[in-house]
């Protein structure tokens, strides 16, 4: 059996003596693979299919990592991971302990950024480049960024280009648009373009045209009168790309992407241009797979990740029928967020919702379907939609955001200055609130409570199960007099019986609730899905003798005072847990809501136990391994809670559960 050319490359200095068709084989194998490992695994796939010829031709032309490549979120950059020493390590990836899931500094000298989050390549190749122009040696290395169509949706990276053409950084952007498709007479007409664009002598060319017309006979004057005009159509015929000659770049394109000879000749002349260049180049997401490659957007959205075990031999794995009489699955808060906003809009059709180009992510593709007049996608640009949420509020408008927690932070000036400073009646839904999992810390979303309560004017709040939030988004959209922000995790909840449309009652704003009375010992006081964990360790204190009482804050602002009052004074100690971090959270808010009650240090409170995300960055991994290390489990905090009040519960304990 033939082996490998792909064994043979370590590190990415390996590809530099191979020929052309050599490093196109190296390409597919990287693809395969990723089919073999990923679909074993699970983890993002159809855009890291589409960037195995760019990944191969940017390392056998670069000498990583003085030369730097930038891959935009990073999603895509797999192929860039085996090609850096990283290839038998593929089967770890996103795993506890084993490979980032994206691009991170501190795993690789080749991973130049470390950002799960889109559209910022740009920006810190501008920053990097001239980073080196201010050190003195403006080339001390080649910078490409690596950057999806989807991903040019979003603002900042419009920032960036704005910037280096302006300063006329010599960079190098790749446009890896997966949307297009290739035609040979464009490819033609645009390596025609690219070598005008790119030979010094025909770019200056181009102002002597149009300096010359001006000295014609006869039609000079009448060339100079029509000015800016004429220009704009000479730089038409000259090179595509007009948008982005226009802010003084050099446009290559479009570049077979799965073309390695064409793509290298292509960064050849990029690197040399000693000018802002982006070299437009045509991919297929999924490229190699054929129920991606074939299946139009719908095989690309669905193989945009696999599942674990979803790939054998290269071919899907068929699902396994449903075993009849097994009991189903709770829904997912994304779903149930999802159907209950359908609701919403079907009782006030003042009621809208906005995505940012997570339509799916976020439960708005069941309001797409079943109300599209009321759906609206704004792309990567979460700033964006929260100003077009103010907009639709200052309209007399319903606007619910549906936004993860960890992307709402980008908008936060737009929270600030647009909303809560004006008051305006717009709902914040953070999905994916607390510890997501394999995606890591770039997707933890474990900031909204504190980022969230400093605000003046705003009601933030966290259900603990599903009927609650659906009670909650009623409660959001019903009252009137500011914003709204209301967070709730991934994945399936409690299973509580969901609620009729009819049954859905509003909650009293700044009410929490009392669950189960204890002996007065211990309170635990939940939010959100602490409170879940609450109550697992108060069954677990249970059977040591300790009856906790168990309660569910439900809103962190306002916060329940009388309440948090009244079980500091009937217990010896108050527990906050939650799934945020504790630095301004809501065991926070419990404490400083204590102290300006006069009850944080007096002979009849309670002393206050938080437990919640430390202060660092939490790994990736499942989430039950990262709740076991953080502490975040009901066995975790009924030792800790049982420690503080010097009793000793580890034979119940062992009773109980496997250590």
């Amino acid at each position: 059996m033939t082996s490998r050319i792909l064994d043979r490359i370590d590190k990415p200095q390996d590809l530099h003596g191979l020929g052309e068709e050599e490093l196109a084989q190296v390409a597919q194998e990287v693809r395969e693979h990723i089919i073999d490992t990923v679909g074993e695994i699970g983890g993002h796939f159809g855009a890291n299919l589409g960037t195995c010829e760019i990944a191969v031709a940017l390392h056998s032309l670069m000498d990583s990592p003085r030369d730097k490549i930038l891959w935009d979120v990073g999603h895509q950059a797999y192929p860039h991971k085996i090609l850096t020493g990283r290839r038998d390590q593929l089967s770890t990836i996103r795993k506890y302990e084993g490979l980032a899931p994206f691009c991170a500094i501190f795993e690789s000298e080749h991973d130049i950024m470390g950002a799960g989050h889109a559209s910022t390549s740009i920006g810190y190749a501008v920053g990097l480049k001239e980073g080196m122009r201010l050190k003195g040696d403006i080339d001390e290395g080649q910078v490409v960024a690596v950057i999806g169509d989807g991903s040019m949706t979003g603002g900042v990276a419009f920032e960036a280009i704005s910037q280096a053409g302006g300063m006329q950084t010599p960079i190098v952007v790749i446009l890896n648009d997966n949307g297009m498709s290739i035609s040979p007479n464009v490819g033609a007409l645009s390596g025609y373009f690219n070598r005008v664009r790119l030979n010094p002598k025909l770019w200056h060319a181009r102002d002597t045209v149009e300096h010359r017309l001006t000295e014609l006979p006869r039609i000079g004057k009448a060339v100079e009168r029509l000015g800016p005009q004429l220009k704009e159509s000479i730089k038409s015929f000259w090179a595509p790309g007009l948008w982005w000659e226009e802010l003084d770049w050099a446009y290559m394109g479009v570049i077979d992407g799965h073309d390695t000879h064409a793509l290298r000749i292509a960064l050849r002349q990029a690197f040399k241009a000693g000018r802002p260049v982006v070299v437009h180049v045509a991919t297929v997401k999924g490229k190699g797979f054929a129920p991606a490659e074939d299946g139009g957007l719908e095989g690309q959205e669905t193989w945009h990740a696999a599942k674990p075990k979803s790939i054998a031999g290269g071919v899907p794995v068929p699902a396994k029928p449903a075993i009849v009489g097994a009991t189903p699955a709770p829904p997912q808060y994304t779903k149930v967020f999802g159907d209950a906003l359908v609701q919403e809009v079907r009782r006030d059709r003042r009621v809208a919702g906005i995505t940012a180009a997570m339509n799916s992510g976020t439960g708005l593709n069941i309001l797409q379907k079943a109300e599209p007049e009321h759906y609206f996608d704004v792309g990567i640009a979460e700033q964006q939609g929260i100003l077009f949420a103010a907009g639709m509020a200052l309209e007399g408008r319903k606007p619910v955001a549906a936004i993860y927690s960890t992307f709402l932070q980008r908008a936060y000036d737009q929270i600030v200055h647009d909303v809560c400073l004006q008051k305006l009646n717009v709902v914040f839904a953070m999905d994916r609130a607390g510890l997501v999992g394999d995606d890591g810390p770039t997707h933890h979303g474990v900031f909204d409570i504190a980022y969230m309560r400093s605000l003046p004017n705003i009601v933030v709040a966290a259900p603990r199960d599903e009927p609650m939030l659906q009670r909650m988004l009623r409660t959001a959209l019903l009252q009137d007099d500011g914003p709204f922000a209301l967070r709730y995790p991934r994945g399936e909840g409690p299973g509580a019986p969901l609620l009729a449309p009819a049954a859905i009652t509003p909650v009293e704003i700044g009410q929490g609730e009392v669950l189960a009375e204890g002996d007065g010992r211990v309170a635990l006081v939940g939010y959100g899905t602490g409170v879940l964990k609450a109550q697992e360790a108060a069954e677990l204190l249970a059977q040591a003798g300790i009856t906790a009482t168990v309660a569910d804050a439900r809103f962190v602002k306002p916060i329940d005072t009388g309440l948090m009052a009244r079980l500091s004074a009937d217990n010896e100690l108050l527990v906050t847990i939650e799934e945020g971090v504790l630095q301004g959270g809501f065991g926070s808010a419990v404490w400083e809501a204590l102290n300006e009650a006069g009850l944080d240090g007096g002979s009849d409170a309670a002393r206050v136990l938080r437990i919640g995300i430390p202060d660092r960055y939490i790994t990736h991994g499942k989430p039950a391994l990262l709740h076991e290390e953080v502490g975040l489990t009901g066995r975790a905090i009924a030792r800790r809670v049982a420690d503080a009040l010097g009793v000793d519960i580890s034979s119940a304990l062992d009773a109980a559960l496997p250590s």
